[in-house]
C-alpha cells in the first residue's frame, strides 16, 4: 500500500511540468541552505503527523541532498483505514519539486513504508529509492544511512508484537492530537504527550540507550565514520567511541531533522523550537508570517 501510493504519488504528480515553474513562496526567514538534511518518521498517512510544521520546514530549505530516512507513508495504517488530507500531498508534491529544482532526494525506506522497498533501485520524479546509502560529509567522513528497523529485535524477530505495539501507540498519538487542541484553545503552545510518556517510561529508555549501542556497534563493522538512522522517534548525536551515531528523530512527536553544514558540521534542528524563537523575536505584524500555515493563532510553539 505505501509503495503504490508512493509511486502513484510520484507519477501523478511528476507529470505536472507547470507546478515545478511555479515560484517558491516569499517568505520573511528567506531559505535555509544545508549541504544535507536528513528527515524520517514522518507516518504520512495517519493523523498524528505534524503534517503543517513538516509542509514549512520543507518550504523553508534548500538543501543539496535531502535523505528520507524511512516510515515517510506509514503504510500500517494505512491497511487500517484511509487518511490522506491534502496537506499530506502537497509534502510529497514538495519533495518532488525540491528534486526537480536541483535537490538530490534519496528515499530509504523503513519498516511502516516497506512495500516501497520493492522500488529499490528506480526513480519516481527524480527520487532515488535504495535499501541504504553511504554519506560522505564536506569533511570526508563516511555515514551509513539506514531506517534502522533491522536492529529492532521486536520487528524482526515477532512483527505482531511490533503491529501489536503500533496500535498502543497509535493511540497515544491520538491523544496526543486531541491534548494539543485543548491546549490551543487555552491559547498553549504545542507540547507533546507521547513523547513525555516514551521518555519517561524506565524500559523504553533502556530500548533506546540499547539500541543507539547496537546501530553504532554495526556502523564499525562496517568500516564507517557513523551512521545516520530513524526508527525509535528519538533526536540524538552520540559517540562511540569513535562512532558517531546519529538518529534524526521523527515528525510525530519531536519535529527535528538532521543537517549538515558546508564545512561538515551536522547538527539537529528543533523545527518547533525554531519557530518559537522567531516568533519571540517577531513583531506582531510578523506574526502571522513567521506561523506555519494552517496553525491556529496561538503563543510561541515551544515544546515543554
Amino acid at each position: 500500500m505505501a509503495g503504490q501510493t508512493l509511486a502513484r504519488s510520484f507519477e501523478e504528480m511528476a507529470s505536472r511540468p507547470s507546478d515545478w515553474h511555479e515560484d517558491d513562496p516569499v517568505t520573511p526567514r528567506g531559505k535555509l541552505k544545508y549541504r544535507t538534511v536528513w528527515i524520517s518518521d514522518t507516518h504520512l498517512g495517519t493523523a498524528g503527523c505534524n503534517a503543517e510544521l513538516l509542509h514549512d520546514f520543507l518550504h523553508s530549505i534548500k538543501p543539496e541532498t535531502l535523505y528520507l530516512v524511512g516510515d515517510i507513508i506509514d503504510g500500517w495504517r494505512l491497511k487500517r483505514g484511509w487518511y490522506w488530507p491534502q496537506r499530506h500531498n502537497d509534502i510529497v508534491r514538495r519533495v518532488l519539486k525540491l528534486a526537480n529544482k536541483g535537490t538530490r532526494v534519496v528515499y530509504v525506506p523503513g519498516n511502516h513504508d516497506e512495500a516501497a522497498r520493492d522500488y529499490v533501485g528506480l526513480q519516481f520524479g527524480g527520487v532515488e529509492i535504495v535499501a541504504e546509502a553511504i554519506h560522505t560529509t564536506a569533511d570526508g567522513r563516511r555515514f551509513l544511512v539506514l531506517h534502522g528497523d533491522e536492529f529492532d529485535g521486536v520487528v524482526l524477530y515477532a512483527h505482531w508484537l511490533a503491529f501489536l505495539g503500533d496500535m498502543g501507540y497509535s493511540a497515544l498519538l491520538r491523544m496526543n492530537v486531541g491534548f494539543n487542541a485543548v491546549r490551543r484553545r487555552f491559547g498553549l503552545p504545542y507540547w507533546s504527550l507521547s513523547a513525555y510518556i516514551k521518555h519517561r517510561v524506565k524500559n523504553a529508555v533502556a530500548f533506546i540507550s540499547h539500541y543507539e549501542e547496537v546501530v553504532a556497534h554495526a556502523a564499525r563493522e562496517r568500516g564507517v565514520d557513523g551512521v545516520v538512522c530513524g526508527h525509535i522517534h528519538s533526536a540524538e548525536i552520540r559517540d562511540f567511541d569513535g562512532i558517531l551515531y546519529m538518529n534524526d528523530g521523527d515528525w510525530v512527536e519531536s519535529c527535528t531533522a538532521l543537517v549538515e553544514h558546508f564545512d561538515g558540521r551536522i547538527e539537529i534542528i528543533d523545527w518547533a523550537k525554531h519557530i518559537a524563537s522567531l516568533q519571540r523575536r517577531a513583531s506582531p505584524a510578523a506574526l502571522a508570517d513567521l506561523k506555519p500555515a494552517g496553525t491556529p493563532a496561538a503563543p510561541a510553539l515551544e515544546p515543554a
